[in-house]
Order: structure tokens, then C-alpha cells, then sequence
């Protein structure tokens, strides 16, 4: 396995999906529009560019008074693709919930979520604005979660949505930050290959891989990744006790950035707040339905 591949962070990812997502990178350099005979070429079928949407166009599908927006794959600052099962941008997710929250048409959001997590940038921007235009619209929104949410996913579920929902052998949680150092000067040396590193500024070569990490390099990343993570944590404390959950931010963590899975550890998310509902996510995007049918007639 290359280490190369890996994730050197820091990253809203779950440990199990570190790896998948370190080689889901090159996929994303491929997604980039390329200009061909018969137009764009799309990572996957039914994907749409935002260059092809115009004033008539909805990017999110509409049941029932209810705008779908996925949350799937790798959580990436940027992608300019709608419904990509691998990825999903920050980016897309500001427009279609911006789009949602203006729609006349649309009652209700459901953030469908199936990712391991993602990257840092662009999340806690993003749920801060989602938390207030979602008060200012007035809309409902619930995290129906088709399978998983976890790290970043997670942030974006708690942080935003009303609700969420978790089938019994799906997960969620993850509240915490990872980073990978690799040195391979041990390996490089065996080889012998002896790399010069050159860097004007004392900082400029830090956490590189030819050397092993100096200890004050490592603290000082350990004091950014728990910056970011107390950040996670304020977030998703502040999400679930709008939603009405009863959790604080001692209790968030508390968590120490573990995962509920299963019927076991989902039963034991909606028990400690970290999830309101154990359900199949048709199971739940139905009883939203019901909810906004019995609220009309209301």
C-alpha cells in the first residue's frame, strides 16, 4: 500500500474511510470539466455541472413539498457537480440550500446523507450560515442518514438539521480531527536515497517526509486539530440543543470523537442525543411527509 495515498490532514474523515478517501483524490482531479464533441465529461451518469443550470432549474430533486439534497461521498471545500455519489462539494451544498430556502415550492429540506467524512475547509462556514438561513426561511430540516454520517457528514447532519435519523445498522458520530505524519527517511535510507531539503525560513519545511516529525511541529498540529475539534464540538452542541436535544458541549467531548454503530451504538445515539430516531430512511423521509401533511391541515 502506498503511503503516498494517504490523508496527511487535518480531516473530518472516520479512521475506516482514510484511505478511501486519500484515493477517491485523483477521481476528483478527474472531475474537472473537460470540453469534448458532446459536451462536458461527467464523473457519472445524470451528474450536472453547475455551468448547465439556468433560472429554471431546481438542483435538488422535489417530493412532496420535500427538496432532496445529498450529502454523499468525500466532503470537499469545492466541486462544481450535482450528484455525485463520491463527492460532494461545500459549495453545491450553499446553492442547493440556498435555492431550497427560496423555492416557494419547497415545505421541507432532507439533507440525505451517506459520507465517512471529509475535509476541514469549507464545513463550519458552511453550517453557520445554513443554521441561520434555515431560521430566517422558516423551512424544516431533517438528516435522513442512508447509512452513515460520519466527521464531517456528521458536523453537517447535527449542525443544520432539525432531525436526524439513523437506520439500525448504519452509524454516526466521529467528532473529532485526524492527521497523518509519514516518515519515510528509515525506508528512503535503506534504498539509499539521501533527499537535501532546501527551504528558506525555518518553518517552510516543516512536517515534511524525509525527516522524522520534530516534537514541537507535532504539538503545535495537535493544538490546531484540537482548536478545530472543540469547534466541531461547540457546533454540534449548539445544532442538537436547537433541535431540542439534551446535550451539551461537555457531553459532545465526551465523546472523544467515537462512533455509534449498529443496533447497539445507534439505539445508544438517540439515548444520548446524538440522533433523534432509529429508522430506514424511507421509514423516515416518510414520516417527514406525513408531518408536513398533518401540519397543512392543521
Amino acid at each position: 500500500m502506498d503511503p503516498f495515498l494517504f490523508v496527511s490532514g487535518p480531516a473530518l474523515l472516520a479512521p475506516a474511510f482514510v484511505t478511501s478517501a486519500s484515493a477517491l483524490l485523483p477521481q476528483l482531479v478527474g472531475a474537472a470539466p473537460a470540453s469534448t464533441s458532446s459536451g462536458l465529461q461527467r464523473p457519472a451518469p445524470g451528474a450536472l455541472h453547475l455551468s448547465e443550470l439556468d433560472e429554471r432549474s431546481r438542483p435538488y430533486q422535489l417530493v412532496g413539498g420535500v427538496a432532496i439534497v445529498p450529502v454523499c461521498g468525500l466532503i470537499v471545500p469545492r466541486l462544481d457537480w450535482i450528484g455525485w455519489s463520491y463527492a460532494t462539494g461545500c459549495n453545491v451544498l450553499k446553492l442547493q440550500l440556498s435555492m431550497a430556502f427560496a423555492d416557494p415550492q419547497v415545505r421541507a429540506v432532507a439533507l440525505w446523507c451517506k459520507s465517512g467524512g471529509g475535509f476541514v475547509s469549507g464545513v463550519a462556514d458552511l453550517v453557520d450560515w445554513a443554521a441561520q438561513a434555515k431560521g430566517d426561511s422558516g423551512k424544516l430540516v431533517v438528516a435522513i442518514l442512508d447509512d452513515y454520517a460520519y466527521s464531517a457528514a456528521y458536523w453537517l447532519a447535527a449542525g443544520i438539521a432539525d432531525t436526524v435519523s439513523v437506520p439500525r445498522t448504519g452509524g454516526l458520530g466521529s467528532i473529532g480531527v485526524i492527521s497523518i505524519h509519514w516518515d519515510v527517511s528509515a525506508a528512503l535510507s535503506e534504498a539509499g536515497w539521501k533527499p537535501t531539503i532546501i527551504a528558506a525560513g525555518k518553518h517552510k519545511a516543516e512536517g515534511n517526509a524525509f525527516q522524522p516529525l520534530a516534537d514541537d511541529v507535532r504539538d503545535r498540529w495537535l493544538a490546531e486539530s484540537e482548536a478545530i475539534r472543540q469547534l466541531f464540538a461547540a457546533s454540534v452542541a449548539r445544532g442538537r440543543a436547537a433541535a431540542g436535544a439534551s446535550l451539551d458541549l461537555t457531553a459532545v467531548l465526551a465523546s472523544e470523537a467515537a462512533t455509534w454503530d449498529g443496533p447497539t451504538g445507534t439505539a445508544a445515539a438517540v439515548e444520548q442525543g446524538f440522533a433523534d430516531a432509529v429508522l430506514p430512511p424511507d421509514d423516515a423521509f416518510q414520516a417527514l411527509l406525513t408531518h408536513l401533511t398533518t401540519a397543512q391541515g392543521a
